[in-house]
């Protein structure tokens, strides 16, 4: 019987080392930008209590959540009797998975950030700024740019409700872009302004139907929209309003005037939002931040962006490839009692998450990869005696001590079999020591130009300095 063909599961990579050092330059870079931003590393388990993770990301989130059979033979250790419920009723969905899972796979880092805070407060200094480097899982339907497994790096600050932190997150998202060679275009809205948008409709209760809905725009466009919100129940007076701000053109100044006036009444029913209000002074003050910092990368005004997540109430950013076709790249928001969930209330943070997967696949369509990125051996050692071999190995130590990777052919075997193990491995630099060298204690060193020196072999500055030109 023939055995299975090795596989994955749908939704997963694997990754070579070509791949994973060019992950590791996004990681590298987006590490360096939060460091520079005051932010600690910190990691939680891939696993959470179930009870951390479900409710907090919508009906569809708890959807997409992995649970954990618990281990054992959970369904085993179930009596006959324990599959029903009250009244006789037989236990399913949900109901059942309680009974067989207590844990499940982390949707996010957010959700686990908050959960951490609460169980560690008191050996935070607030506000607490942490950065986080890990892989995240959704049972989502595999499509291109969505993955089942994947990596998130997020920054977040919790404890402080300036918005500062906002500015400084669109800072990062601007450094750590404008080092990846990715041009982006980044969006910000305010879920307040969302919220009085279905006030001033004069259907508050309709708010996750409008931002479902209104988020939508850019794949359906306006007049689908239109049609998707009459559908959950708004009326024409409604659907005009909601058309109205959609429509609404100019800078980022003039549509923030021209929301205050519907806001404060100008709107069809001439109701008033405090709430969006609120959300337009907070918008008002951080694009005048952001000008004063004038990032490199545009930072609009979208009013139509409307991300999902249940725990945003402020700010809200999403950022997109200017140059390649892809679904955001990285987002986040302001969050003002997610802790509370845990037993620590009015506890306000703010956040960004960089979707590495998305982004390796921006930079692989863009060929923004430098040369390098993959490059860990930068010279080969030729494996041509014993004698070489020992002569060789204390300056193999040293330029290993001074940052320069080096390798030597582990084997005695034919130089053209070395050559095409440097050619095969794209290493730059070769090394070809005979029995002449080590009588002369010389080292020499060839170039990708096909240029050689010798040196001495105590002259590793020398040496470093013609392998790292």
């Amino acid at each position: 019987m023939a055995a299975n063909k090795p596989s994955i599961p749908k939704g997963t990579r694997d990754f070579g080392p070509k791949e994973m050092a060019e992950r590791n330059y996004i990681f590298d870079t987006i590490r360096s930008v939060f460091r520079t931003f005051g932010y600690s590393q910190i990691e939680t388990p891939a696993m959470e209590n179930l009870s951390t993770l479900l409710g907090k990301y919508g009906d569809e989130g708890d959807k997409l959540l992995f649970r954990i059979l618990n281990s054992g033979d959970p369904f085993g250790a179930l009596k006959a009797g324990d599959y029903l419920g009250e009244d006789g009723v037989s236990l399913q969905g949900a109901a059942l998975t309680r009974e067989v899972c207590e844990k499940g796979l982390r949707y996010d880092l957010t959700v686990p950030f908050a959960r951490y805070v609460v169980q560690h407060q008191s050996e935070l200094t607030f506000p607490f700024r942490r950065f986080q480097i890990q892989p995240v899982w959704r049972a989502d339907r595999p499509q291109k740019g969505r993955y089942r497994e994947f990596y998130q790096c997020d920054a977040d600050v919790i404890g402080s409700r300036s918005q500062i932190n906002e500015l400084e997150l669109v800072q990062i998202v601007d450094k750590v872009f404008s080092r990846l060679g990715i041009r982006v275009l980044v969006k910000i809205n305010n879920r307040k302004v969302l919220g009085g948008l279905a006030e001033i409709t004069g259907h508050p209760d309709k708010v996750v139907d409008i931002t479902v809905a209104i988020d939508k725009l850019d794949k359906i466009g306006l007049d689908a929209v239109k049609d998707e919100i009459r559908s959950r129940g708004l009326d024409e007076e409604g659907v005009k309003v909601i058309e109205q701000i959609l429509s609404l053109q100019g800078s980022t100044r003039e549509k923030i005037s021209a929301m205050r006036i519907l806001m404060n009444g100008g709107a069809a029913r001439g109701i008033v939002s405090e709430t969006g209000l609120k959300g337009l002074d907070e918008l008002e003050e951080l694009f005048s931040f952001i000008d004063a910092a004038a990032p490199s990368n545009p930072v609009e005004m979208d009013l139509s962006l409307a991300r999902g997540l249940n725990y945003y109430t402020g700010a809200i950013f999403e950022v997109k490839a200017v140059d390649f076709q892809i679904g955001s790249i990285c987002g986040g928001g302001r969050y003002d009692n997610l802790t509370g969930i845990f037993g620590l209330p009015d506890m306000s943070g703010v956040g960004i998450s960089f979707g590495a997967d998305r982004i390796y696949d921006v930079m692989k369509g863009l060929d923004k990869f430098p040369e390098d990125s993959s490059l860990s051996t930068r010279v080969l050692f030729f494996n041509m005696d014993r004698a070489a071999v020992a002569y060789l190995m204390p300056v193999i130590s040293k330029l290993r001590d001074r940052g320069i990777g080096c390798e030597l052919y582990p084997d005695t075997a034919k130089i053209r079999k070395q050559f095409d193990y440097a050619t095969r491995k794209n290493i730059p630099f070769i090394s070809i020591n005979g029995e002449s060298e080590v009588l002369s204690r010389k080292v020499n060193l060839k170039n990708p130009d096909g240029i050689q020196e010798s040196f001495l072999c105590d002259d590793i500055e020398g040496m470093v300095s013609f392998l790292t030109k």
